[in-house]
């Protein structure tokens, strides 16, 4: 098992590994967290790699006991840095710490589609869920299609019940998980500016309002020299008017 110690305080490009997600990143990024929710062995971790291919660096954050898999990307022309959270075999106690949840924009529910226990505990992970995130988006995949060729476009009580949109993918194939996951994160991305969750409508105005009054430090910065040197200014005119004056006497 990873150590603390062995857990670089910033990533690659020198922003922090644990972040306040309800802050930008240093570099100016909107920070998203995605949750990834299910039983053990349903496909989390692969289908996050299948995503994420060679371009991710996942990090071990035995702290919280899980793996954090960061990717940069862009939505609608903003910088935006999203964190993966993955379980970690932390699943199999049926729980997950409520630190997990915590600053959560939105969730990827899933199951195996060759295993029909996982898709009975859905429910109990959507109950949890709840209880900790009551307003975020949720989107619900089943895996592992490609083993289950009848599974592919059949309906499921679960996802209809919650009004949850279901995606049918394979990890191993690749079928359908870059548009799982981009979808998961323009609904993390729309959350973020626009939750609909009380507590979160107030961190967001508070946001708002740090990041006004910035602004208004910035201006107030940039004012001073300018009043600084109208006053160097006046006084030296009232110089050349003082000596104008002793000459014409």
């Amino acid at each position: 098992m990873s150590n603390k110690s062995d857990i670089p305080d910033t990533d690659e490009q020198g922003v922090k590994t644990k972040l306040d997600y309800d802050l930008k990143t240093r570099k100016g990024e909107l920070a998203i967290k995605v949750i990834c929710l299910g039983d053990s062995a349903v496909g989390k971790s692969k289908l996050l790699e299948r995503f994420l291919v060679d371009s991710y660096k996942h990090q071990q954050l035995s702290t919280f006991a899980l793996t954090l898999y960061r990717h940069r990307t862009s939505v609608d022309n903003n910088p935006v840095l999203v964190d993966f959270w993955d379980t970690a075999g932390q699943e199999r106690f049926q729980t997950l710490h409520a630190s997990y949840y915590y600053q959560a924009h939105a969730a990827v529910l899933v199951f195996d589609g060759t295993r029909k226990v996982t898709y009975k505990n859905l429910a109990n992970w959507y109950q949890e869920l709840r209880q900790h995130r009551p307003q975020i988006p949720t989107l619900c995949a089943v895996n592992k299609i490609d083993e289950n060729k009848d599974i592919g476009g059949k309906s499921f009580a679960f996802p209809e019940k919650n009004d949850l949109p279901l995606y049918y993918v394979s990890a191993s194939a690749g079928t359908n998980v870059v548009k799982l996951f981009q979808d998961a994160i323009k609904a993390a991305y729309d959350y973020k500016l626009n939750p609909t969750d009380l507590a979160d409508q107030i961190m967001e105005e508070l946001q708002l309002e740090d990041g006004e009054e910035e602004c208004i430090a910035k201006e107030d910065t940039e004012v001073e020299p300018s009043i600084e040197a109208s006053t160097k200014s006046t006084a030296a005119d009232d110089d050349v008017a003082a000596a104008t004056a002793a000459a014409a006497l």
